[in-house]
C-alpha cells in the first residue's frame, strides 16, 4: 500500500496470462490482507457480472450448496473459472469469513465482465427482462414505455443473439435489426425511469436492491450496444466491440467503487493505464482498456499493479533472457515480490532494455516502455507446477 500516492478505491490486481492456480493463489492471498489489515469488503473478477450475482448470493447468505455456486457463478469455461481450486477457495473462504456477520460489514464479490464470450455475446433476455419485471412490481404501469408481452416478443428466440458464426460474419448478426434497434430504445427509456423515480424506489427497497437494478439497465444497454456493432461491416468493428467490452467493464467497476474499496483482479491487457492492443485476423486493433477508463475518472483513487513471471516450462516459457525486465527480476531469485514501477523503470536505463518475446501466445510480457503506467511489478518467479489440467 506504500506505492500509492492516495488509498486506492479500486486497487487492480493484473495477470499476464489465464488459467494459471498459482496467480490465482497469490489473488486470494492479497485479497485476505487487504479485508484484514485495509477494511476492503469487496472482490471483482473478470467474469460475467450477471453470473457473479449466484455467487455473491451465496456468499452473503448461504443459500444453495458450493458446487452449484461454481457451476452457475462463473462465465468463460474456456478458462476453467467454475473449475478453478483457487476460486472454489476464495468463494469458500468469503462464506465462512461472512458467517455471523452483520450485513454491512460482510465480503461481497462480483463479476464485472459483460456476458460475452470469445465467441458469441449473450442475449439480453435476462437483462431486460430482470430490468422490467423489477420496475412493473414498483412503479405505476402508465410509465413503463413497454409491457412485458412486447419485450418478450421483440426479444425472440435467445439464439437469434448467440449464433457463434455472428461474430466473423456480421451478416449474421441480429443486432441491426428493427428489433434490436426497438430494444435499444425500450433498454433506455427503462433506464431512466429507474434514474427518475431512484428517491421512491431506494426508499421503498434498498439501496442493493436499487443498484441490482442498475446492473441490469447497464447490462442490458452494453450487451444491445455491443450486438449492434457485431453488425457492423466497417474496418474499426473489432476496434469498436473491443472498446466496448472494456467500456462495460469500467460502468461495473464504478458502480462498485461507489460503495466502497474493491480488489479487481483480470488480465493486465483489461486493467493497464495506457492503451490496449492485440492482433487479430483482420490485423491490430487498439482501445482504451477498463483501467484507462476508470483511471481517468478515479485518478489517484486507482491503483494499478501488474503481474509478471519469470517461467512456465509447462508452455515452453523458460528463464527470460537477463537483458528483459523479466531477467532482471528473475535475477532476484525470490520466488514472489513486490516492486515499485517507477524505480524499476528509473533503474533499467535510457534506452529501456528491449521487450521480452514469448514462445507462447498466451503469456504477455512487460513493456518496458510502459512501466510508469503502472504502481507496482508483481512477479511470481515459476508457474511450472500451478497451472490447471
Amino acid at each position: 500500500m506504500g506505492l500509492f500516492p492516495a488509498r486506492p478505491r479500486l486497487l487492480a490486481l493484473g495477470e499476464p496470462t489465464h488459467g494459471e492456480e498459482t496467480l490465482l493463489d497469490v489473488r486470494n492471498d492479497v485479497f485476505r490482507r487487504l479485508v484484514e489489515e485495509e477494511g476492503y469488503r469487496t472482490i471483482a473478477v473478470e467474469s460475467d457480472c450477471l453470473k457473479g450475482l449466484v455467487v455473491d448470493d451465496w456468499v452473503t447468505s448461504g443459500a444453495g450448496s458450493l458446487d452449484e455456486v461454481m457451476e452457475r457463478g462463473f462465465s468463460h469455461p474456456d478458462l476453467g473459472l467454475g473449475a478453478s481450486a483457487a476460486n472454489r477457495e476464495l468463494v469458500r473462504w468469503m462464506r465462512g469469513y461472512n458467517d455471523g456477520r452483520p450485513a454491512s460489514d460482510r465480503l461481497r464479490f462480483a463479476g464485472f465482465d459483460g456476458p460475452l464470450e470469445i465467441t458469441h455475446a449473450a442475449s439480453p433476455r435476462q437483462a431486460l427482462t430482470a430490468l422490467h419485471g423489477w420496475l412493473a412490481a414498483r412503479v405505476d404501469a402508465d410509465l413503463l414505455p413497454c409491457g412485458a408481452h412486447e419485450l418478450d416478443g421483440l426479444l425472440g428466440a435467445d439464439e437469434r443473439w448467440t449464433d457463434p458464426a455472428a461474430m466473423t460474419d456480421p451478416s449474421r448478426s441480429t443486432g441491426a435489426s428493427a428489433e434490436a434497434g426497438r430494444l435499444r430504445l425500450l433498454a433506455d427509456d427503462l433506464t431512466a425511469l429507474l434514474d427518475t423515480q431512484s428517491p421512491h424506489l431506494i426508499t421503498a427497497t434498498s439501496r442493493d436492491e436499487w443498484d441490482r437494478a442498475r446492473l441490469y439497465g447497464r447490462t442490458a444497454t452494453g450487451l444491445l450496444r455491443y450486438h449492434h456493432a457485431i453488425a457492423d461491416a466497417s474496418p474499426a468493428r473489432m476496434a469498436r466491440l473491443c472498446a466496448l467490452r472494456d467500456a462495460m467493464m469500467a460502468d461495473n467497476l464504478l458502480a462498485l467503487a461507489a460503495r466502497g474499496p474493491v480488489l479487481v483482479h483480470a488480465h493486465n491487457a483489461h486493467l493497464q493505464r495506457e492503451k490496449s492492443t492485440m492482433r487479430m485476423w483482420q490485423g491490430p486493433v487498439e482501445w482504451w482498456s477498463a483501467g484507462a477508463l476508470v483511471s481517468a475518472r478515479l485518478g489517484e483513487e486507482y491503483a494499478v499493479l501488474t503481474t509478471a513471471v519469470g517461467t512456465i516450462r509447462g508452455r515452453g516459457v523458460d528463464a527470460p533472457p537477463p537483458d528483459t525486465v523479466e531477467g532482471r527480476l528473475y535475477a532476484l531469485e525470490r520466488d514472489r515480490c513486490v516492486v515499485d514501477a517507477s524505480r524499476l523503470a528509473a533503474s533499467l536505463g535510457d534506452p529501456p532494455p528491449a521487450a521480452r518475446v514469448s514462445p507462447w501466445f498466451g503469456y504477455a510480457p512487460l513493456d518496458p516502455a510502459h512501466l510508469d503506467a503502472h504502481d507496482g511489478i508483481v512477479f511470481v518467479r515459476d508457474l511450472s507446477h500451478g497451472r490447471r489440467g
